[in-house]
């Protein structure tokens, strides 16, 4: 059986709690904190402009060559300005499950994100990640947190 990886970051943002859920919790944002190889579009019709819990979203991707994947999202849990939950009902993992939480700290807010994932095919899935899905995980939260500076500013704290 394959194992269950998890990945967790944090940043601090220099902007009020309202502004970063505000903006966090919309997912139309997504696409502009997404490095744009990765093709993520937002392909579901009735998902609604702000989030809630029951929420369906529905994406493609193209994380490897191009080749476009179906990915759908449930907004499973969301305690307003504090945190919300996203979890895989179809896509390319056996399990994802993304924490996403925001604290007001002196000087701005801090985001936390954790993310329990699964990859199909057994020891297949574990060489996969062991091979591209970490670093390729990795540099997608990289690329977000350059894009959250690039928008709303560099902490300075």
């Amino acid at each position: 059986m394959s194992k269950v990886y998890s990945l967790q970051t944090i940043q601090k943002i220099p902007i009020n709690l309202s502004e970063a859920w505000d903006f966090f919790s919309k997912p139309a944002n997504l696409k502009d904190i997404t490095p744009a190889k990765l093709g993520f579009e937002i392909i579901s019709k009735y998902h609604g402009e702000k989030m809630y819990p029951g929420q369906i979203i529905e994406y493609t991707v193209k994380p490897i060559l191009g080749i476009p994947l179906y990915w759908m999202t449930e907004i499973t849990h969301v305690k307003d300005q504090q945190y919300f939950v996203d979890e895989q009902r179809f896509g390319p993992y056996s399990l994802w499950h993304h924490q996403h939480h925001f604290k007001e700290i002196p000087g701005g807010v801090e985001m936390t994100d954790i993310v329990h994932y699964k990859l199909p095919l057994w020891i297949l899935g574990d060489i996969a990640n062991t091979l591209m899905v970490t670093a390729q995980l990795r540099e997608i939260f990289d690329f977000r947190f350059s894009a959250v500076e690039k928008r709303f500013g560099r902490w300075n704290g």
